[in-house]
């Protein structure tokens, strides 16, 4: 069996899979917080133990209490004492005057434990939990909050070494800062040009690896090749998924479905299985581009071939490039907890959304706004109505694996925030390229089909409306003071929108409506 054929049955398998995970993380978030007496901050902890700078501890602030400088400048390094008792539920026998109050968890609640170190004199608070919670103002919105000293909450796990140290009798010191994140960071602008490249690249790949006129001409003439060529078009029509309606609905309820269990079930051997199948995807998106580009290139790479067993006669070129995506891939899954692995799960990514987006088409803008559509009100409710019934966003805690046990899930382009004093990643999910990246692939082929240009067309004006909804998007993240963003709710307007405002000016909607490119094609392709 040659390994093309394998290659386009195994990604077909794939198509149905990968869009379905998509749609789980079709949503841009950051990091979220709120606000109550004042919005919640992340601190920096410096420390000293005798004298000696210890590693940088991150913490984050409570709701109620003093705000914290933004810098070390404005800050004083103060001695960290140990309250007596340890719970701060009353009155502490030590002296805390001057110092910074350190309180574990206890029987009463944290304004309770910050009113009576702010009592003994204490400069701050810092309170050691197993894992942050949120501290907020007191349910009853009556009580008065008089808290004047910063309450900083931080995990045993990170400050384990300064406690033993302070109960050891060692002297500790600590100075606490919060660094705010900057407005506006480039790394927004490398993820915009990411996406909207990949949707751009999908959408003119089949120009881009079309061959010449001449080898067409030459494919005419000669019978071997004609008949290699018609092969590899039959293949290649038999391999292209068409959505109808009814795919499309069954689609999104079973994305539902599928998020809900991983929100419940989610754990660091599921993501595992994500990780495993992003994998085997990359492998074949990065075998398919990068064959497919060469061959246009230098049509003679393919010509030397190799015979092995169950997989027939091969390509010896395509084998090379198989062993290398093989590497990468498995390269990126060994580091992906390093500082550099964005750039691996980019590549993979990408090549994996191009090769989709060659496979599964929308064949109208009925099937594209009902699929639109319900992917529209999908991404706003598991985003923004979810927490009323499950009391956290589902989509957001699902994206950020908060039950997987560290393991991040792969289904994301991401880029590294170089300017922010607390690093961390901007992200975009697949579902926000490969839902309105459908539509922007139908309209380039409708386009070509009726010979229409570039500006009496629809997917220039598609591709402009794709990058002002990223735009809108990442703008709505820093209006919400970087709550998670449900990304459709901004893409699909400026998309879909822009299809049949453009389709009911021109007169051209009914047409658009129920176009079949393959109306007349004697094979068709195959529906989900």
């Amino acid at each position: 069996m040659p390994w093309f054929s394998y290659s386009c049955s195994s990604q077909l398998a794939a198509t149905i899979l990968l869009l379905i995970l998509s749609s789980v993380f079709a949503t841009t978030y950051a990091y979220d917080n709120a606000s109550c007496g004042h919005d919640t901050q992340l601190v920096k902890v410096k420390n000293w133990v005798d004298g000696k700078e210890g590693d940088m501890l991150n913490a984050m602030t409570a709701r109620f209490g003093s705000v914290i400088p933004k810098d070390a400048d404005q800050s004083i390094k103060t001695p960290l004492v140990s309250s007596i008792p340890e719970d701060c539920c009353s009155l502490s026998t030590s002296k805390l005057s001057g110092s910074v109050a350190v309180c574990v968890r206890g029987t009463c609640d944290f304004t309770t434990k910050a009113t009576f170190a702010q009592s003994a004199g204490a400069t701050a608070m810092l309170m050691i939990t197993d894992q942050l919670l949120e501290m907020d103002c007191p349910t009853d919105t009556t009580e008065k909050i008089t808290i004047s000293v910063p309450v900083v909450e931080i995990t045993l796990t990170l400050v384990d070494t300064l406690y033993n140290s302070l109960k050891s009798g060692k002297k500790v010191e600590v100075l606490l800062y919060a660094p705010v994140r900057p407005l506006i960071d480039f790394s927004v602008g490398f993820l915009w040009l990411m996406s909207v490249g990949t949707v751009i690249c999908a959408a003119l790949w089949a120009d881009i690896t079309a061959p010449d006129k001449l080898d067409e001409r030459y494919n005419e003439l000669s019978p071997k090749g004609s008949s290699t060529a018609e092969k590899a078009t039959d293949d290649s029509e038999n391999e292209i998924v068409n959505i109808d309606t009814k795919g499309a609905v069954i689609f999104v309820i079973t994305a539902s479905t599928f998020l809900v269990l991983l929100f419940f079930f989610m754990s660091s051997w599921f993501i595992w299985i994500l990780i495993v199948l992003f994998c085997i995807g990359g492998v074949e998106g990065m075998h398919n581009c990068i064959v497919t580009l060469a061959l246009r290139i230098r049509p003679n790479f393919g010509k030397k071939t190799v015979k092995l067993p169950l997989f027939g006669e091969n390509s010896i070129f395509s084998l090379a490039v198989l062993i290398f995506s093989v590497t990468f891939a498995v390269l990126w899954a060994a580091t992906r907890r390093e500082s550099f692995s964005w750039f691996g799960q980019d590549v993979l990514g990408i090549c994996l959304m191009i090769t989709v987006l060659q496979l599964a088409r929308l064949p109208n803008i009925k099937v594209a706004t009902v699929l639109l559509c319900c992917a529209f009100v999908y991404d706003i409710f598991w985003v923004f109505i979810s927490p009323v019934i499950f009391q956290k966003s589902v989509m957001i805690t699902v994206a950020r694996g908060d039950k997987a046990g560290g393991e991040a899930i792969p289904m994301l382009l991401r880029c590294p925030r170089p300017r922010d004093p607390w690093g961390g990643y901007d992200m975009i999910g697949f579902g926000d390229i490969l839902f309105p990246g459908l539509l922007v692939c139908f309209t380039r082929r409708f386009d070509k089909d009726n010979k229409k240009g570039i500006f009496n067309g629809y997917f220039f004006w598609l591709i402009i409306g794709y990058g002002f909804g990223l735009f809108f998007t990442y703008l709505g993240l820093y209006m919400m003071n970087g709550h998670g963003q449900p990304a459709l709710l901004y893409l699909v307007p400026c998309t879909l929108g822009v299809a049949v405002t453009l389709g009911c000016i021109r007169g051209e909607l009914k047409i658009l409506w129920n176009y079949n490119a393959d109306s007349s094609s004697s094979r068709e392709p195959s529906d989900v």
